[in-house]
C-alpha cells in the first residue's frame, strides 16, 4: 500500500511525517554539489557537516530562499533522496505527498513546489499552506467558528495568520526570519569588529545569545573567526544586549505584520483572539523574550506551542491523519508534471 507522507519543506530544515509513524526524517535542507559534472554529493545532515571543509569544486547550496525554491532541478534532488532516505524505492509504489507553502507566495512559486514534488516521486500532491499547517500541528481549534491566531517564525519567512472554520481569513508574510538574524550578525561582527564569521557561527550566536527582550542569566558568549586585517583566527565576545539591538530591526518587521494582520481581521474574530491568544511555532518562536515582546505590544496574552519546530510538520501529519476533518484543508491534486 501506498505511504501517505506530509513535508515540512522549509528554508532551513526539512521535517517528512509519515502516516501512522510520525515524524521520520528532520535533516537541514542544504546540497553539497561538485560543480565539475554538477550531481549532487551530499544532502541533508552530510551536506551541513562538509560545508566549508571541501574542496573548492564542491559547493553548499540551499535549494530554497525565503521559503520558496530558488533552484529547481537542486531542490527536486534533495527532496527525491529524502523520500528514498524514508521510504525506500517509490518506483512502484509512489507516496501521495502533503507538502506546505508560505502563504505569500505566487503562483508561480506555488506551481513549482508542486511540480518539485512530483519529480521527487509523488503519486498526488496536496498544497497547505504553512499557517494553516502550524496552526493545526499547534493543536488550535481551526476547524471551529472560533478565531485563532498563529504566527509562524521560520528560516525564511515569518507567517502571521488568523484561522477560523478551516480557512486563513487574514495573514501576512515577511521575509523577516531566522535567515536574516543570521546575516545581520554577520554583517555586525564584521563592521564592529572587523572579523568575518561563517553561518554556522552566526547560527550558533542566535541560538545561545539573541533574545527580543532583557532575560534573567544573560552570560557573555565567545566565537572564533577571521581577522580581515591580518587573515589570523581572532576570537570575539559579544553580549546579549548588542545582539538583542542588532535583531531589534527584523523583529520589528515581524511586531508591525503581526499589528498589521490584528487590523484586518473581524472584529468578532478580534474578540475571540483577546480571550484565546497568539500562539507562536517555528524556531522563531523559542527566541529569548519574544513572546513577552509581543504580547507587551498587542496587549494580548501570547503563548509558545508545544514543541515548535515540529509544528508545521506535525499539522500536515494531523491532515493526512484525519483528512474527513480538514476536508476544506486538502486537495490532492493528481495530474502529471509537465
Amino acid at each position: 500500500m501506498a505511504r501517505d507522507i506530509g513535508i515540512d519543506l522549509g528554508t532551513a530544515n526539512t521535517l517528512i511525517y509519515m502516516k501512522g509513524k510520525g515524524i521520520i526524517l528532520r535533516e537541514p535542507s542544504v546540497v553539497a554539489v561538485d560543480i565539475r559534472n554538477d550531481t549532487v554529493k551530499f544532502v541533508g545532515d552530510e551536506a551541513k557537516e562538509v560545508v566549508g571543509r571541501t574542496p573548492a569544486s564542491i559547493v553548499a547550496v540551499r535549494p530554497l530562499k525565503d521559503g520558496v525554491i530558488a533552484d529547481f532541478d537542486i531542490a527536486a534532488s534533495m527532496l527525491q533522496l529524502f523520500i528514498k532516505k524514508t521510504l525506500g524505492n517509490v518506483t512502484f509504489n509512489r507516496p501521495r505527498v502533503v507538502i506546505c507553502i508560505p502563504s505569500g507566495v505566487t503562483a508561480v512559486e506555488r506551481r513549482a513546489v508542486r511540480e518539485v514534488a512530483f519529480k521527487a516521486g509523488a503519486k498526488q500532491v496536496a498544497i497547505v499552506e504553512e499557517p494553516m499547517a502550524a496552526a493545526i500541528g499547534a493543536g488550535l481549534p481551526v476547524a471551529e467558528p472560533t478565531g485563532c491566531m498563529v504566527v509562524d517564525i521560520g528560516g525564511g519567512t515569518a507567517e502571521v495568520a488568523v484561522i477560523s472554520m478551516g480557512s486563513i481569513v487574514a495573514s501576512r508574510s515577511v521575509r523577516s526570519a531566522g535567515d536574516e538574524f543570521e546575516k545581520e550578525i554577520i554583517a555586525y561582527v564584521k563592521r564592529k569588529y572587523n572579523v568575518l564569521i561563517g553561518d554556522r557561527t552566526a547560527e550558533e550566536i542566535k541560538i545561545a545569545i539573541a533574545s527580543a527582550a532583557p532575560y534573567e542569566g544573560e552570560e557573555p558568549y565567545s566565537v572564533m573567526g577571521r581577522n580581515l586585517v591580518d587573515g589570523f583566527p581572532k576570537e570575539v565576545t559579544l553580549t546579549p544586549a548588542e545582539i538583542r539591538e542588532v535583531l531589534s530591526e527584523q523583529i520589528g518587521v515581524i511586531i508591525d505584520a503581526i499589528l498589521t494582520t490584528l487590523e484586518r481581521t473581524p472584529p468578532e474574530l478580534s474578540a475571540d483572539i483577546l480571550e484565546t491568544g497568539i500562539t507562536l511555532a517555528g524556531g522563531g518562536a523559542m527566541l529569548h523574550g519574544l513572546d513577552k515582546l509581543v504580547a507587551q505590544q498587542t496587549g494580548m496574552p501570547v503563548f509558545i506551542a508545544e514543541e515548535p519546530l515540529d509544528c508545521v510538520a506535525r499539522g500536515t501529519g494531523a491532515i493526512l491523519e484525519s483528512p474527513e476533518t480538514f476536508s476544506r484543508t486538502l486537495f490532492f491534486d493528481n495530474r502529471p508534471s509537465r
